[in-house]
């Protein structure tokens, strides 16, 4: 049995929504951190069920347009719009009400786990849906147990972060995100911070939530998984998208050189 293969109802199951209708749109996110521009006129969609995946050098601006989707980083111009909602244009600073709808919408997993150390796995699991959405104790108590359940980690329940290893860390954090039920799940090189050997428990909880149809956005350098899960594949370069495609094309026969080089020097690093 796979670490989230229960049967019966299934507590991993997305928000119910029809499989393919838009969910996100992003139109023309700038950033800048001082004089250094970061986005420099994104562009791209979500629909539901899908995943996307950001690949591209380090400093090219994917975990900033991650960070801007979950309201942690405020864009310098364009939009952001969710189903169902009005967009937020950034021409002009959001106000409070539109920051929490953003965060209210998405729900982020680090690559440094971001646990609280002070609390137990399970104290870090309900403190989102009971400090932020509201939601009785018992009832969070009960989700974060069958989540729990259903990585595997029930054992854990009651131990501290440090008493877990890298790749556990990285489940509680996934656990934690499910446990806010969002439309989005935003992953920021969720394995980089793993010894390769507790690399794949993580990737066999995100291939099984791919399959479950989770709407996820992952920024990854993993591009077997890229290849393996993904719905669509960006490649950033220099704070804008330079190419975009299905992984099978995208992966195996890109159309820009820099796209081109950028993966020579990953899957073929010794070579040239």
């Amino acid at each position: 049995m796979s670490p989230i293969d229960t049967p019966g109802s299934d507590p991993l199951a997305p928000p119910v929504a029809a499989s393919g209708e838009l969910l996100l749109r992003v139109t023309g996110l700038t950033k800048s951190f001082g004089a250094t521009p970061v986005l420099k006129g994104v562009d791209f969609e979500v629909r539901r069920g899908e995943v996307v995946c950001l690949i591209g050098p380090s400093g090219s601006g994917k975990t900033t347009v991650l960070r801007t989707l979950n309201g942690l980083e405020t864009p310098d111009g364009g939009t952001i719009e969710f189903a169902d909602a009005a967009p937020v244009d950034f021409a002009r600073p959001p106000t409070k009400a539109q920051r929490i709808a953003l965060r209210d919408r998405s729900a982020m997993v680090f690559q440094q786990h971001n646990l609280f150390p002070h609390l137990t796995v399970l104290q870090n699991v309900i403190e989102g849906p009971v400090r932020a959405h509201r939601v009785p104790k018992a009832a969070a108590i009960a989700r974060a147990e069958e989540l729990l359940e259903r990585v595997g980690l029930t054992e854990k329940r009651d131990a501290f972060p440090f008493e877990l290893s890298g790749g556990q860390q990285q489940r509680v954090g996934i656990v934690r995100a499910l446990a806010l039920q969002p439309d989005l799940l935003l992953f920021d090189e969720p394995t980089s911070a793993l010894d390769p050997e507790l690399v794949g428990e993580v990737l066999v909880v995100l291939k099984e939530l791919a399959d479950d149809g989770w709407t996820m956005v992952i920024v990854t350098h993993e591009l077997a998984f890229a290849r393996e899960v993904a719905d669509e594949v960006l490649f950033f370069d220099d704070g804008v998208i330079l190419e975009r495609g299905a992984p099978q094309d995208l992966l195996v026969n890109p159309q820009h050189e820099r796209t081109r080089r950028f993966l020579d020097r990953i899957l073929r690093p010794f070579e040239g």
